[in-house]
């Protein structure tokens, strides 16, 4: 099933619950299956390694856990801020995004 999602990678997202409410940040990538997007800097967790190629001394590294897609919103690329996305037909007769509260196209 395809799902549509309101977030992609690349997005530039505000966290509006949670550990991190408040902050900004990159999505680097989206699960559809999980309903979870991993944000730049944001959610970070504690994992530990075993010792392997690139990293020989194991130990504890620091990185981006998922945060549910509900929890985000699109920040508006015009007036800044959270906004909610809506979709419509474009110039070149595809959907496109684009932010509610300024009605300009999300790239």
């Amino acid at each position: 099933m395809n799902k549509k999602l309101h977030i992609k990678k690349g997005d530039m997202v505000y966290v509006n619950a949670g550990n991190e409410k408040g902050k900004t940040g990159k999505v680097l990538s989206v699960d559809k299956d999980k309903n979870r997007a991993i944000v730049e800097g944001l959610n970070m967790v504690s994992k530990h390694t075993k010792p392997n190629a690139q990293n020989p001394q194991g130990g504890i590294v620091k990185q981006e856990a998922g945060i549910h897609i509900s929890n985000l919103q699109v920040v508006d690329p015009v007036k800044g801020g959270a906004t909610k996305v809506g979709r419509r037909v474009g110039e070149n007769g595809k959907l496109v995004r684009y932010a509610k509260k300024s009605g300009e196209e999300i790239k």
